[in-house]
């Protein structure tokens, strides 16, 4: 599957899914998310108190358990961390935030345009950058340090998670909290959910897709392979809006969207800026947490309480636009990102 048709076929089945999965019950324009999805499951368990944005989305615990199993499967489960753990987790709380204002991940940032949601050509603009300046950090000698063996035991913590919460997703038990309105309380059958994201972690961990790492490819080492991927789900997800009549363009009156352009655009940018230091969007870091990485179980961490405190200190967008709090809280987290990556590059050299 690591290959020019492998990578197609996965982003073909996630742009499919990710179309379907509007039409089986989940949030227009947010077939899968996984920044919003991860927010979801935040509030489920407590972490914030956001009413409308509080489930436990089985997509990402489908992401975590198909890259498990199948890594188990290859033989590529390897227990690996202790590469900067306080750095990424700091890193990866503002990448989430700078996708919560922006309303959306990488990848719903794509499916979103395919919906003809014009507000994502900004934030397409504000990750490319990100990215691309995240880059030029790396060619100056940035690195959190390279990962260890550790306790593998350690590797099955977070997948044992996720089987404990897709139980409290069926059994639906009473701390368990589960939104009556809003975009929470609108999702596909757990069984549908699930099983889409099963399909996606599996093929996103053979196939490493991942759309910060393509971009960062494409300008480093003009390599296209992981880009093809993105492409390639537009091109479905497209296919499926039209199909199904969910392709509306335009800028005003999308669905879980702003037209805030600047705050669209700069709140991509720290999440492409963050995610080529982290090593991947949040895609990729949940496929790797599920296959053994604990360095990106420490990222999807960052996510999850960077997605509780965006929505307990009032940081994440509304369909209405981005409050001060919000806005402060991506200049602060570019400024502090850009501290931590020269912190490295200094540090490195001394070394």
């Amino acid at each position: 599957m690591n290959d020019k048709k492998g990578i197609i076929i996965t982003g073909a089945v996630i742009g499919l899914l990710g179309g379907l999965l509007v039409k089986f019950g989940n949030p227009a324009n947010m077939g899968i998310c996984v920044a919003c999805f991860i927010r979801d499951i935040a509030g489920s368990i407590g972490l914030h108190r956001a009413g409308v944005v509080q489930y436990l989305r089985p997509e990402i615990l489908g992401f975590i358990l198909g890259a498990f199993i199948i890594a188990k499967t290859k033989g590529e489960f390897k227990v690996t961390g202790g590469s900067s753990p306080i750095s990424r987790f700091v890193i990866a709380m503002f990448v989430m935030i700078g996708a919560l204002v922006f309303l959306g991940c990488p990848l719903r940032m794509v499916l979103r345009l395919a919906g003809g949601d014009w507000n994502a050509i900004l934030g397409i603009v504000g990750f490319v950058v990100g990215v691309l300046i995240g880059t030029q950090f790396l060619k100056n000698g940035f690195t959190l340090g390279r990962s260890y063996k550790v306790n593998k035991t350690s590797g099955y913590i977070l997948p044992g998670i996720a089987i404990l919460l897709l139980i409290f997703r069926i059994v639906r038990p009473g701390f368990i909290i589960f939104s009556e309105s809003g975009p929470g309380a609108a999702y596909a059958p757990w069984i549908i959910a699930l099983s889409a994201g099963l399909i996606i972690g599996i093929l996103a961990q053979r196939s490493r897709i991942c759309m910060a790492g393509g971009i960062r490819d494409l300008y480093l080492i003009k390599d296209s392979h992981l880009i093809i991927g993105f492409i390639s789900i537009f091109v479905f997800a497209f296919i499926v809006n039209i199909i199904f009549g969910n392709f509306d363009p335009g800028f005003v009156g999308q669905p879980a969207a702003h037209t805030d352009w600047l705050w669209n655009l700069l709140g991509m940018f720290l999440t492409g800026f963050g995610s080529v230091l982290l090593g991947g969007c949040p895609l990729r870091q949940t496929i790797l947490a599920g296959e053994g990485n604990t360095d990106s179980v420490v990222t999807f961490i960052g996510y999850l309480v960077g997605a509780a405190i965006a929505h307990n200190f009032g940081l994440a967008a509304s369909g209405s636009g981005v409050g001060f709090a919000g806005k402060f809280a991506v200049i602060f987290g570019i400024i502090i990102v850009t501290v931590i990556a020269l912190s490295s590059i200094k540090y490195n050299k001394m070394a």
